[in-house]
């Protein structure tokens, strides 16, 4: 390593995927990218579940509000102060910081249990929006934790082959489509809140009139988060709501997976721009949802622990809803199963990544059939970041705090060793949490906490005393050199690519944005006038039948004037980096994520 010259590191960089090299300054994004990835990423499909799991679990209206509200900001200051200082100063995704600090084992390990976590999350992606195509279709509502139809099978499979198919070969493009979802998702859930608001009302005060705040607290509190479980026991508490909310994102922000997105950011502020997905989906979309899934059951009298998403958001937005949950549920799944597909490459490097995706879709398309996968989605997630945490935490002691006790960052790499001490803290911590929760010592929404410092605390214990107190000087020159030859390759890359303005400024462009926020905006008064001007319910009935029709005109609209004028702006691009000389690959702008 020491003898190695730069022609040499040079030469091994253009052969490295560019996947697992630090992104570079001609890569990085301001905050609107940024806020418009956590939004489109965070409003979901799932979102219907996360909101009936609070009402099944007895959350109080309250408590709900307030919760949520900690909770979220909790997640955010992680994201900011946790994931995106260590993302911005190494540049690197999770897999590549993992790869150069502990090496071998860990990494492979942990790329592994990523890409199963992944795939599992598509799964359940996939099966919320296959709940929407079964109303279309017609097949009989899945109410157990297997599947009970074979058309239900059928369909799960081929749109699970689809979504697949499109992560592994065709992933830009719906990226691209999925950055237009972002702002009608927001209004969707919204609208569909209130949309519903007036029949809880009519339910419990005979009346469709909501009597301003007072009486929205009311009837939040009495039919829908109202403290007790279906069957009437006492509900989850506040520490509960806070924990669950904040233990939620735990395995992207405290596990730093999202190092992986926010190695693009130009400043570690812009971690606050997922402020946009916690308080937007994990916040406003979630109680939303927990109003129209209390009203949905309410609707078509059944209960809220078994009702579909499909059926909720079909009750609340007509077949606007049904766009909500497919196009949520696929856009998410994509996204992961993308994820999937890096951390499967990771643990064995020489399978590509499309194939490698291709393989793990075939663990997606058998969870995806199966109804509790998605009905435990929080369970799910909840555990997740206990499993992935302990990784946080040794990467955190890693980079922070083993140089400001004197010793040697990437020191197992240096002495050519297996970093025991990244396992042993790993697989360690993760057993206590699981025996603390088993044994009732520890609530499991909380876990990823003292998981995260508990593994942080082993390593650099152990980490001292099998060789990070050592100076390692050959290796650092040699790292040195490999970041001065990185920097090198990112200015000629830099220099490849003109400095010049690309914004899309012609009439047609700004008149389509027009149109489709003109969209939104007429969505959202025609829900205002279901909530406000139903004074009885035969009104309400022709208010929400209009509001129907406009959600699903106005859904239509805006998809078409939206994607086209990301195609414009996009076609705009190429064309002016092409007249200024760029190569191919950078006038097709495709942004990193």
């Amino acid at each position: 390593m020491a003898g190695t010259s730069a022609a040499e590191v040079d030469r091994g960089l253009r052969r490295t995927d560019v996947e697992q090299l630090p992104a570079g300054k001609h890569e990085q994004h301001g905050p609107g990218h940024f806020a418009g990835l956590y939004s489109a990423e965070n409003i979901a499909g799932t979102e219907f579940v996360f909101g009936a799991t609070f009402v099944i679990l007895g959350a109080s209206f309250v408590d709900v509000l307030v919760g949520l509200a900690v909770g979220n900001l909790l997640a955010v200051l992680t994201f900011r102060f946790v994931t995106a200082p260590i993302a911005v100063r190494t540049r690197m995704s999770v897999y590549t910081y993992l790869s150069r600090v502990a090496g071998g084992p860990t990494s492979k390990i942990y790329n592994g249990v990523n890409a199963l976590i992944f795939a599992i999350i598509s799964a359940a992606m996939i099966t919320v929006s296959a709940t929407a195509f079964r109303l279309v279709l017609d097949f009989p509502a899945q109410e157990e934790a297997y599947p009970t139809s074979i058309g239900f099978v059928v369909l799960a499979l081929v749109f699970g082959s689809v979504a697949v198919l499109v992560a592994a070969f065709g992933f830009t493009a719906l990226a691209e489509f999925a950055s237009t979802c972002g702002p009608w998702l927001v209004v969707m859930f919204f609208t569909g809140g209130l949309a519903l608001l007036p029949l809880v009302s009519d339910t419990v005060t005979g009346s469709t009139v909501v009597d301003g705040w007072s009486g929205f607290l009311a009837l939040g509190q009495s039919e829908i988060f109202t403290g007790e479980t279906p069957d009437g026991t006492a509900g989850i508490t506040l520490l509960g709501i806070i924990g669950y909310s904040w233990a939620a994102n735990s395995f992207a922000h405290a596990g730093l997976v999202d190092m992986s997105l926010l190695r693009y950011a130009r400043k570690s502020w812009y971690g606050y721009m997922s402020a946009f997905g916690m308080f937007l989906g994990h916040y406003m979309a979630w109680i939303a949802a927990g109003v129209m899934g209390a009203a949905a059951a309410a609707i078509v009298q059944t209960s809220i622990t078994v009702i579909e998403p499909g059926q909720v958001a079909f009750e609340a937005l007509g077949y606007a809803g049904l766009a909500v949950v497919v196009i949520g549920g696929w856009t998410t799944a994509n996204a992961n199963l993308y994820r999937a597909g890096l951390a499967g490459q990771g643990a064995f490097p020489r399978v590509a990544r499309k194939p490698m995706t291709l393989y793990i879709g075939i663990v997606v398309l058998v969870a995806s059939v199966f109804p509790f996968v998605y009905r435990g989605y929080l369970d799910l997630v909840t555990f997740a970041g206990i499993a992935i945490v302990p990784i946080g935490g040794v990467l955190f002691a890693e980079h922070w705090l083993l140089p400001r006790l004197g010793m040697t960052t990437s020191w197992a790499r240096y002495r050519g060793v297996t970093n025991v001490p990244s396992l042993v803290a790993w697989f360690g911590t993760v057993a206590l949490a699981a025996a603390a929760v088993a044994t009732g010592l520890m609530p499991v929404y909380i876990a990823f906490v003292p998981a995260f410092l508990v593994s942080m605390g082993l390593y650099l214990l152990l980490a001292r005393r099998m060789g990070a107190a050592e100076r390692y000087p050959e290796g650092e020159a040699a790292d040195a050199l490999w970041h001065e030859r990185v920097d090198a390759l990112h200015a000629e890359q830099a220099a490849a690519t003109p400095d010049v303005d690309t914004t899309d400024r012609r009439p047609l462009t700004r008149a389509l944005r027009v149109l489709w926020i003109a969209t939104l905006v007429a969505i959202t008064v025609m829900a205002l006038v279901v909530l406000l001007g139903s004074p009885d319910l035969a009104t309400y009935e022709d208010n929400r039948s209009a509001f129907w029709t406009v959600s699903a005109v106005g859904t239509v609209v805006y998809f078409v004037a939206a994607y086209a004028e990301l195609r414009l702006r996009k076609a705009h691009r190429q064309r002016v980096l092409a007249e200024h000389g760029a190569p191919a690959d950078a006038a097709e702008g495709a942004a990193p994520a």
